[in-house]
């Protein structure tokens, strides 16, 4: 950890493959989720990172009975990167509150098809979700049952006909970042749903929630936590 421009900066680069802890105290705990991991439990059945997390405390702490465990937002199953839970019930409402009003700064690193028209911009659209197929499509205008999405974002890297971008998310709609990309002919890597053509050998996309910048809870300092792509 060191200090800069008055954050307390946690960085990382980790094991791909398996769930890391990034940043913990009393109150917060922060993971790096794995390319194909549920956050939290579904019908599949599987193991989810929450699950993961309350038996990592109730080991390391010694925890008896249940741990609580407060899921402050999600990422979806084939993106990685870092995730952050609440330990105490009081951090889960504070915590909750600052993401509502948008005091969570959430930054992404995306590998994509192709090279946008422009090097840096924002999009705009409006996304409705289709929940019997787990589909979004995004709009240029408002129509019926949409909500605005918005985010801003600058290409980083070139690699071969494909770019790396860095992605400042305004808001969290529902596959808000791979619909936006795809509606600009710019699918993510790896993302079949959006239009990418081939899959990634291991079923993930090229998506990654690189950093994460908030006030703390309870301490009321500022907390950056970075965690490396895994592509």
């Amino acid at each position: 950890m060191w200090i800069e421009m008055g954050f307390n900066i946690f960085a990382a680069t980790v094991n791909s493959q398996t769930p890391t802890i990034l940043f913990e105290d009393n109150h917060i705990i922060a993971v790096n989720k794995p390319a194909g991991w549920l956050v939290q439990g579904d019908a599949t059945g599987d193991k989810p990172l929450s699950d993961w997390v309350k038996d990592y405390i109730k080991q390391r702490y010694l925890k008896p009975g249940d741990v609580y465990l407060g899921v402050l937002h999600r990422i979806d199953r084939p993106v990685s990167g870092i995730v952050l839970f609440a330990r105490t019930s009081k951090a889960a409402e504070r915590m909750s509150k600052a993401i509502q009003q948008r005091q969570l700064s959430k930054i992404y690193i995306a590998e994509i098809k192709g090279v946008p028209a422009h090097l840096e911009a924002t999009l705009e659209h409006f996304i409705v979700r289709n929940e019997s197929n787990n589909t979004s499509k995004a709009y240029t205008r408002e129509v019926p049952n949409s909500k605005d999405a918005r985010l801003f974002y600058k290409v980083i890297e070139r690699r071969g006909k494909n770019s790396l971008v860095e992605i400042d998310l305004d808001t969290g709609r529902h596959h808000q970042i791979r619909v936006q990309f795809s509606s600009i002919h710019c699918p993510i890597v790896g993302d079949l749903k959006y239009g990418y053509p081939t899959p990634n050998s291991d079923g993930s996309i090229n998506l990654h929630a690189y950093k994460v910048q908030f006030e703390h809870p309870v301490k009321k300092e500022m907390i950056e936590i970075k965690c490396e792509p895994p592509f």
